[in-house]
């Protein structure tokens, strides 16, 4: 069972209300997008491929949110999730990433999602591998024999002939136990630590690979091919000795042994059917290609209008062409979000806004809601700062009349220069801190340090009243 299944739309709003301040009715939104998602693949059978997502265009001013809510959506639900910028495309044919860049890059982190899992559910084999061939090396095994006639080792057993059989003997069986005792031994110190400092040599395989470039408009990845599969195995796999401490060896032939427990098939399958079902695709920024106004109609415009041709059937379901194999793109979530400062949601081809039947609205912040992104989160950025402050030794305290005052600030500059939303904080809180996060730890010797009112006003009285300054550093 997993976290998307457990969450109802309450729930899911309840833990992004954990991280963002405000905007409901985006959280509203979104929460009823990820439930559908269940609710498809719990439907009927005949049902389940009809069933199309509803995806959803986000407007509002920058700093509010909308990022945010979608990276904190992709993480209660487990799926693969990717943040494309619009602006980076280009139509089909020009120098630059074509849109279905967007749908290779999903798919690789969702490789590397269902790896990881993977490995998890083999390191306890892994970890046990790695412990043998670290005490391989450090207590070789004893030498192995082929006995070519038949050995008489106890008292009614006899080996077969040209069976493998290691010499025996009392003074080999004593050799053995011996062995097995300080493996043992040894073992057990390797897993207490004692060893961690010992170097030794291990081999491990080299991660060179066969440089090739590549002229023209597109990189191998854009044509969806694995230059590793092509030249990779040339002349055989490439191994390389290493001189490194216990612990470092544990580390490394524990991933190399876990990534031979790996069956890639089986996560390649899993990885590109967890895309198609329950992946997110994130287009930020994509007011900036929208034509504004009718203009750019006279020519080509190959970073706007073709690109919102282009994101038409990727958007609407089709079929994509990646190095794991054909990636249907029906299902896959698309939240796409702009500020729309300029451009309007209908400068958007019909087409594409047809795309986008969800359109929310995220409001801009009060000086209420400042506050509260600066107490309430588990993120909040006073608690980051404190956190900062807490690995130097000094405890940093912030008193309800400074948070207040910062926050009135923050309100402040974004109504009279620019609004950038949450962002404002950022740099408020950057200049009132400046001289102890440099102080600290050299010409600063107390442990603690109050940050009040009057501290706040000091600081920041002037740059915020200096509208030419504020313009620059606030």
């Amino acid at each position: 069972m997993t976290i998307q299944n457990e969450l109802t739309p309450h729930q899911i709003v309840g833990e992004l209300d954990r991280y963002i301040i405000g905007q409901h009715e985006a959280k509203k939104s979104v929460a009823i997008a990820l439930r559908n998602r269940w609710r498809r693949l719990n439907a009927s059978a005949e049902m389940r491929d009809e069933i199309m997502p509803n995806n959803i265009i986000m407007i509002g001013p920058t700093g509010v949110g909308k990022t945010e809510i979608a990276r904190r959506l992709a993480k209660l639900s487990g799926a693969p999730f990717v943040k494309v910028e619009a602006t980076k495309f280009t139509e089909v044919g020009y120098v630059g990433r074509d849109v279905d860049s967007m749908i290779r890059d999903l798919c690789d982190i969702a490789i590397n999602m269902v790896r990881e899992e993977h490995s998890s559910s083999v390191q306890e084999k892994a970890v046990q591998r790695a412990e043998d061939r670290i005490l391989d090396i450090l207590i070789p095994p004893a030498p192995v024999v082929l006995s070519k006639v038949p050995v008489i080792t106890t008292p009614g057993f006899e080996m077969q002939q040209g069976q493998p059989a290691a010499q025996v003997g009392a003074a080999s069986i004593d050799d053995h136990v011996l062995r097995t005792r300080t493996r043992d031994k040894f073992r057990k110190k390797l897993r207490d630590g004692d060893l961690d400092e010992r170097e030794i040599e291990i081999e491990v395989s080299s991660d060179q690979s066969p440089m090739l470039q590549v002229f023209g408009p597109m990189g191998m990845e854009e044509m969806g091919v694995n230059m590793q599969d092509i030249f990779g195995n040339l002349g055989g796999k490439k191994s390389k000795k290493r001189r490194v401490p216990v612990a470092e060896a544990r580390e490394i032939l524990t991933q190399a042994e876990a990534q031979k427990l790996i069956d890639m098939d089986k996560v390649t399958k899993q990885a590109l059917e967890r895309v198609q079902q329950s992946g997110i695709v994130f287009i930020d920024e994509i007011d900036k290609v929208a034509t504004r106004g009718g203009a750019g109609k006279s020519g080509p415009d190959v970073s706007r209008e073709g690109v919102q041709r282009d994101l038409l059937p990727i958007v609407e379901g089709s079929s994509v062409n990646t190095k794991y194999g054909m990636v249907k793109t029906d299902h896959i979530l698309f939240i796409a979000s702009g500020a729309f400062h300029i451009a309007k949601p209908s400068d958007l081809i019909p087409e594409l806004q047809g795309r986008f039947p969800i359109r929310v609205e995220l409001d801009s912040l009060t000086e209420e809601d400042f506050y509260k992104i600066l107490t309430v989160p588990q993120n909040a950025l006073l608690k980051q700062y404190k956190a900062l402050l807490e690995s130097e030794g000094v405890d940093v305290e912030f008193t309800d009349e400074a948070v207040r005052e910062v926050a009135h600030m923050a309100a402040a500059v974004n109504e009279d220069v620019e609004n950038i939303g949450a962002r404002r904080l950022h740099t408020i809180l950057t200049t009132l801190l400046e001289d102890i996060l440099f102080d600290v730890p050299d010409a600063m010797r107390d442990d603690h340090f109050l940050v009040d009112r009057d501290l706040v006003l000091s600081k920041l009285a002037e740059v915020v009243e200096n509208r030419d300054l504020s313009q620059y550093i606030l």
